[in-house]
Parts: structure tokens; sequence; C-alpha cells
């Protein structure tokens, strides 16, 4: 039998001879407890959000892009395309063009991206399934189609009903232009009008990459990128390594991360530093376990006595109150952790709290997702809070307490 943890804790829940520390100890695993609960949630909150957002972008991005080092563009037969779609685990290819362009509709303006993709791009991506309104058709016959973000359509107060074109304004490359020969245009008709995420509703037109070449005035070989789509059983950082050592150190390859990592960095930096203000947060509220275990000490003077007096070393003595502190945090920690989980389950269920303005986003109420590492993560940083809380004053009091004693 583990003879400190026995008596630890018989002193827990044994009834104290001051009821005030039967008070503390029991603000001191509320204190615990409620910050667990609080980091168990928001980074939950936090998770929900990634897994959001991941999911959106998975309708706009690539599994990989490959895209020229320098330069806005480079030609295909450059590549050796064909060693690249006989790596195993590649599905769809699909090349693209982009550029900044200037689009005009019924008088409206708006600056944005015109992006040209091959006609296999609904294989590629998810974005078929994100239409709003009317259809997404790149082409009707030999006619060229748009498809424009809902943003983008906002602000040009389009109306697929009205079968007016989307004239697409490109700057002329080189110089000596008069102003009215400044700019490439041509027209196209809009087929469709997506949903995603707002920054890319906002910002992009998809067009035939045929169309996007014959208003850069490239040629069939041309193209901004390539992108990539894999099987779902694919090790999508093996195939990276595989494309990246077949064409070269001329050319990066892009995941999924990479070609948005200001965003997902930017979104860990804020998980990471919330979750350190919430364990600062636990760090004060240990020092309810300071004063717990102290006057727990103090108030067993007697017992350390008798102890001493059957042969117990200062070392097993010192294990008790250690032990009453970290059984303080376990027994908090657990109850935060299983409240925090309720909570979540609350959330996920009955969507209790809900986004303001929710009629704008694409969720109604704050999503949810948890993760088991982050609960073992929560629960190694209580404990090793709680026994670095417990260690100032079960090492100094009981040691002050044994000489004393020793003196007398």
């Amino acid at each position: 039998m583990n003879v400190p943890l026995y008596i630890a804790r018989r002193y827990l829940f044994a009834k104290k001879s001051h009821n005030i520390i039967n008070i503390i100890s029991v603000i001191s695993v509320i204190g615990v407890a409620t910050g667990v609960m609080a980091l168990v949630v928001v980074l939950s909150v936090f998770n929900g959000f990634d897994s959001l957002i991941a999911n959106l972008y998975s309708h706009i991005d690539a599994d990989l892009r490959i895209e020229a080092k320098q330069g806005k563009t480079f030609r295909t037969d450059s590549l050796p395309i064909e060693r690249v779609k006989q790596i195993p685990g590649v599905a769809v290819f699909s090349e693209v063009v982009e550029e900044n362009a200037l689009f005009r509709y019924r008088g409206k303006q708006h600056i944005g991206i015109v992006k040209g993709v091959s006609r296999n791009y609904t294989e590629l991506t998810g974005l078929k399934s994100k239409i709003v309104d009317g259809d997404f058709k790149l082409w009707q016959g030999s006619q060229p189609m748009a498809i424009m973000g809902e943003g983008v359509a906002y602000y040009l107060n389009a109306n697929l009903a009205h079968f007016d074109p989307l004239f697409v304004y490109i700057p002329r490359r080189g110089k000596n232009y008069s102003p009215d020969a400044a700019f490439i245009k041509k027209a196209i008709m809009p087929s469709g009008i997506f949903a995603i995420e707002q920054d890319f509703d906002t910002r992009y037109v998809i067009t035939p990459v045929e169309f996007a070449r014959g208003l850069l005035l490239y040629d069939s070989l041309t193209v901004s990128a390539i992108e990539i789509k894999l099987h779902t059983s694919a090790n999508a950082a093996r195939v990276k390594t595989d494309v990246e050592n077949i064409i070269g150190n001329q050319y990066r390859v892009l995941d999924r991360y990479q070609q948005n990592e200001s965003l997902y960095r930017t979104m860990k930096s804020e998980k990471f530093a919330i979750a350190l203000i919430l364990i600062l947060i636990l760090i004060i509220a240990s020092f309810n376990i300071v004063g717990s275990l102290s006057m727990l000490i103090i108030d067993k003077r007697a017992d350390v006595e008798t102890l001493k007096s059957l042969g117990a070393s200062n070392s097993l003595i010192q294990k008790i109150f250690l032990f009453e502190g970290m059984l303080i945090s376990i027994g908090g920690s657990i109850i935060g952790i299983i409240i925090g989980l309720i909570t979540c389950w609350l959330q996920i269920t009955f969507k209790l709290i809900r986004l303001e303005g929710r009629g704008n986003f694409i969720v109604d109420a704050y999503p949810v997702e948890v993760q088991a590492s982050d609960m073992i993560l929560i629960f190694l940083v209580v404990i090793a809070i709680g026994y670095l809380a417990a260690r100032f004053p079960v090492r100094v009091i009981t040691r002050r307490l044994i000489q004393n004693d020793s003196r007398n």
C-alpha cells in the first residue's frame, strides 16, 4: 500500500479542525476546474474554426499547386508533365492562368482576379457544390462562360436573369500605349455565382483557361500554375516530395497549408496566445493550492509529530502533502475536463451559443471540435502546474516544522 497517497487521500476528504481549510481546498478545486473547463472549450472552438476553414478551402484549393519560383508564368513544355502524372496518388491535373483584372457589369466596376481553369476543374475542387445561383458552367457550346464569387456579384450588382455580359479589363504589357489602348477588354457571359469564403468570394471570377489566355495574349502552353488533386488514400507529403524531385528547383510545390500559410499561421498564433493566457490564469488559481496546503500542514502539525515518532522519514512526510496538492490538481482537472466536454457536446448538439449576425456566416453557431491531444496536453499542463504549486510550500513548511520539533 502506498502510505503517503493513502494518508493524503484521507486528509483531502476528512474534516479539518479549521473549517476555512475545507473551504480553501474546495475553492482550489473549483479554480482549477474552471480554468481547465475554459481551456477545453476555447481550444475546441479554435479547432472547430480550423476544421471549418480547412473544409471551406478544400472547395477552392487543390491538394498541390506548382508555381514558378521566378516570374508569374511558365510554360508547360518546360516540365516533365507526363512523369508527374504517373506519380502514384496523382488523380487530376489542371492548368491555371491567374491575373488581376477590372470587372465591369452594367456600369458597375470592381477589381479582382480572373482565374482561368481547365475543363476538368470540377474534378479538382468542390466549387460546383457551392453554387448559390445559376450553374457551374464554363462552356455553353463554344461560348466561354464565367462563374463569379458572391462578393464580386454583390459589388457589380449582377443578376444572371438580365443576360448581360461581364467585361474583363487587363492592362496591356509594354509601354507607350495611348489611354484608349492601355487595356485589353473581353466580354464573357456569367453562368453562375458561388459562395465559399468572403475573401475569395469578393475577388475571384472563374473562366475557361482559354479565355484567360486570350485576354492576356498568352500562347496555349503558358500557365500561372498547375493544380493537382490527389487520391483520397494518397500521402500528400510523399507525393509533394516526389513532384519536387521530378520538376527541379526552378519551381515550388505548395500543399494546402502553404497556399494559405499566413492564414493558418495566424490562427495557430491566436490559439497559442489564448491558451497561454488561460494557462497563466490557471497558474494564478494554483496559488489557492499553496494557501490550502500551507494551512493544512500547520493544521496537521500534531500528526507530523506522531508520524516522526513512528519512524516516518522527512521525505515520506513531504510526499503526503505533495500528493495532497496533486490530488487537488488532478481532481480539478478531471472535473474541468468533464464539464468542458459536456459543454462542447451541448454546443455541438443544440448550438446554444450562436454567432451574431449569423445570416452573414456559413455556420449559425460557434463550431466545436474536441481533439484528444488537447485533452491530454491540458491534463499534463495542469498536473505540472499543480506539482510546482505544491512543491514549494511542502518543502519549506514541512522542513521548518520538522526542524522546530527537533529543537523542542
